[in-house]
């Protein structure tokens, strides 16, 4: 075992744990912070990890980094491959090697405010996610089912998050 993968195990061991299911010591909060520079671009702090952020052309930028709505396609992939993997190790379904796409379609008039039936945000987001091991297409259909149930960035897409917006002005 690699010391990743026995990280992994490790993981799914504590959480295992009915007394790890405890509410109260299972609240962890994350944080980001962004700072707007040039016409449209920022640069987004998480933790000790900076991102560069900007737009195309087309939407006011010089396209240095990926767009909004690019990392999140890129977090919706990523927290799906952790989740396969955490599920797999929790299942003891073998996985050899996870892939993954996704693509959305959005409709730049909601941005731009020039059609008000027309929503900022994608209308549709496809995904695709590859797997292949030694295990049986049941086992993986079922681990396919436990990863749409348990996804966090996928649950935030699917289902409402409220959100509080605050202004300050300084």
């Amino acid at each position: 075992m690699t010391s990743s993968t026995t990280r992994l195990a490790a993981v799914v061991a504590a959480t295992s744990d009915p007394a790890a299911a405890d509410s109260a010591g299972s609240q962890v909060v994350f944080r980001a912070s962004a700072v707007a520079h040039d016409a449209v671009a920022s640069t987004v702090t998480m933790g000790r990890y900076s991102v560069e952020v900007d737009e195309p052309p087309a939407l006011g930028g010089e396209n240095t980094a990926p767009n909004p709505v690019e990392y999140y396609l890129g977090s919706l992939l990523s927290c799906q491959v952790v989740t396969w993997r955490y599920w797999a190790e929790k299942l003891g379904i073998a996985v050899d090697q996870i892939t993954g796409r996704a693509e959305g379609d959005l409709d730049v008039r909601g941005f731009f405010g020039l059609a008000d039936d027309v929503r900022p945000g994608f209308k549709e987001v496809r995904v695709v996610i590859t797997v292949t091991g030694p295990d049986t297409e049941e086992r993986y259909r079922e681990l396919h089912q436990v990863v749409e149930k348990h996804c966090p960035v996928l649950d935030m897409t699917t289902n409402v998050t409220p959100v509080h917006s605050t202004l300050e002005i300084g």
